[in-house]
């Protein structure tokens, strides 16, 4: 596989990785930015869900999911393809010594520079994404909301969003990889009796679910506050971020929505590198595993 070939199968993996389960979890993503937005209205998971389906029935409970899809497929090409391509560039820069020693700052450097990439193709999505879920009565589709936008604010109004999602997505990612390869690795080396290279397919698959749905919990709780900020500033005409925190409240901006988020990531960051590694495996690549396995495939590459 030449390295054209690695870094597209890995930006393919990414699309379905990302798009499909952030798609798949639209009445979740619906229910929570209603309760940021609207927490009056909606106070619980169970209530609010009734909520929903009694005044908009089951339907109403997949709005929004083709802004979510078209989103978060881009994001997901440019999170895990530049995330491999900047952890193997970082490692060849620090030579084998260096980043067998520093691979958490490697992971935590990689996923910061493609999340900063991602993000700008992500966020005009996401503004269209949460003005469609958060109307009242569910009636516009995408398009409708994007014209809305583009007339009242102009362009910058798909972009007033950026740094609060840079906020919330650059320390997601950051703790998402680091915190996930980290317990790959750690799985492997401690609760698992054999090596990665020898396990079956479907034990490499479920560790990459497990180890996916532990660094989930935590990069929800890391990246909550700004998720807050993000629903408010799009929700709200002419909101700043000053005056989206002074609404909310400091307390509100950590714990508002908060559990729902946590069973929503970690279900989502699980299934996410469940699928990556799965279409990895598909396309003859190797699974997530111990550091050798990245300063191998680095080294590989450089030969072609």
């Amino acid at each position: 596989m030449t390295p054209i070939d690695f870094y597209a199968a890995c930006m393919l993996g990414g699309v379905f990785s990302c798009g499909l389960t952030h798609t798949g979890l639209t009445p979740l993503d619906l229910l929570k930015c209603n309760m940021q937005a609207n927490p009056s209205k909606y106070r619980s998971i169970r209530g609010g869900f009734g909520k929903l389906v009694n005044k908009h029935g089951v339907g109403a409970l997949f709005t929004g999911w083709l802004p979510t899809l078209l989103g978060y497929s881009a994001q997901g090409a440019f999170k895990f393809g530049f995330y491999e391509f900047f952890k193997l560039s970082y490692s060849g820069i620090l030579g084998h010594t260096n980043a067998e020693e520093n691979r958490t700052l490697i992971h935590l450097a990689g996923s910061a520079s493609a999340e900063f990439i991602a993000d700008i193709a992500l966020c005009p999505f996401e503004a269209v994404k949460i003005r469609v879920q958060t109307q009242s009565d569910f009636t516009k589709g995408f398009l409708e909301v994007l014209a809305e936008i583009l007339a009242a604010e102009g362009f910058k109004g798909l972009y007033k969003g950026l740094l609060p999602l840079w906020g919330r997505q650059i320390p997601y990612t950051m703790v998402k990889f680091a915190s996930y390869e980290s317990v790959v690795e750690n799985i492997y080396k401690y609760a698992l009796p054999i090596p990665r290279e020898d396990c079956p397919q479907a034990w490499q698959l479920g560790v990459s679910f497990a180890a996916g749905y532990i660094a989930g919990i935590s990069c929800a709780v890391v990246s909550h506050p700004a998720d807050n900020l993000i629903s408010l500033l799009n929700n709200c005409n002419g909101t700043t971020v000053r005056d989206a925190i002074k609404k909310l409240g400091v307390v509100a901006l950590f714990t508002r929505g908060l559990p729902l988020r946590i069973l929503m990531v970690g279900t989502l960051t699980g299934a996410q590198h469940g699928i990556y590694d799965a279409f990895k495996v598909f396309t003859g690549m190797p699974t997530a595993g111990p550091p050798t396995v990245m300063l191998r495939r680095s080294s590989q590459q450089e030969r072609a």
